[in-house]
């Protein structure tokens, strides 16, 4: 195919768009429709993966030591675990650092019951807080560390807690969120491709007469199909750009509301600046190719004359 024939086709396929006028606006309706819901899925699946993600990361191994254990085991035990080739980062937090925090949790009720408690008197335990690499081997890191009592004969770990039960089925719970939020946003692009492009074989069965008389006056098959290929890609164009500009601006309009609503929590939603570009790459992808599809499969009967 020479250059002026291309840039017949897409002059031929530019003019197509807009000569078929409601056709044209239906196509691409049915595009922005089938994207957008599309697009809000896929955004609420990785809002939720983060949150999932960051209940996740939340999960710690608290090493209780015994009361008598003296400053140099507790920096022994503190290196020990530290090299744990499963733990990122220890932090020890003494027994006084521990009462403080425990006070201040209880509000000002607390801290005139506990006012009476001094250095002496404190009894809470020094310990360590150990963050894991990976969340799911907390139990395991806390089986290891209990099991460093086996190495001193003073047994200088009085308690390892990482939430046992609760982290169990938190990890579960987050692993069935991942899994049927991607397989439903798979399942409704899957959804989406299909009414984009029997709407689009629709619009092309509408000018089944305009193929057939071209065919029979002696136009190539690839000469009929070319224009038709890129209408169908400028339809899908211009039906993922509407929808990732109506797409965004929603999100970052309704993601600040929500932000300000919900004031200091732990719950965040994902920045629009980390996902516009892969995402909306994704959705300007499938538009586009949809509508290539779209058009190739419904006009290739009417080729057949």
């Amino acid at each position: 195919m020479t250059f002026n024939t291309f840039l017949r086709h897409l002059r031929e396929g530019f003019k197509n768009v807009f000569r078929n006028g409601w056709m044209s606006v239906a196509s691409v309706t049915s595009i922005v429709v089938s994207l957008f819901i599309l697009g809000v899925f896929i955004l609420l699946v990785l809002n939720v993966n983060k949150l999932a993600d960051t209940a996740d990361r939340q999960v710690q191994v608290s090493v209780f030591l015994q009361l008598n254990v003296d400053e140099k085991m507790k920096d022994t035990i503190q290196k020990e675990i530290g090299e744990m080739p499963e733990v990122s980062k220890t932090v020890f937090i003494s027994k006084a650092e521990g009462l403080k925090e425990f006070t201040d949790n209880l509000g000002d009720d607390g801290k005139e019951i506990l006012n009476d408690l001094g250095k002496d008197s404190n009894p809470l335990p020094d310990k360590l807080e150990v963050e894991v690499i990976e969340p799911t081997t907390a139990p395991f890191v806390a089986e290891k560390i209990q099991a460093l009592n086996d190495n001193h004969p003073e047994k200088p770990i009085m308690k390892v807690n990482y939430g046992k039960g609760t982290a169990e089925t938190l990890f579960k719970i987050t692993k069935v969120v991942r899994n049927v939020g991607f397989i439903f946003v798979a399942a409704l692009a899957l959804v989406s491709m299909f009414l984009i492009s029997n709407t689009i074989r629709v619009t092309i069965l509408a000018r089944r007469r305009e193929i057939g008389i071209m065919k029979l006056v002696g136009a190539t098959n690839y000469f009929i199909r070319w224009p038709f290929f890129i209408e169908g890609a400028l339809i899908g164009l211009i039906g993922s750009a509407v929808t990732i500009a109506v797409l965004f601006i929603g999100y970052s309009q309704i993601a600040n509301e929500l932000s300000s609503w919900l004031g200091f929590t732990a719950l965040k939603f994902i920045q629009l600046s980390q996902i516009w570009l892969p995402l909306g790459g994704l959705l300007l992808v499938i538009g586009v190719l949809v509508g290539i599809v779209g058009s190739t499969l419904s006009i290739r009967k009417f080729l057949k004359v």
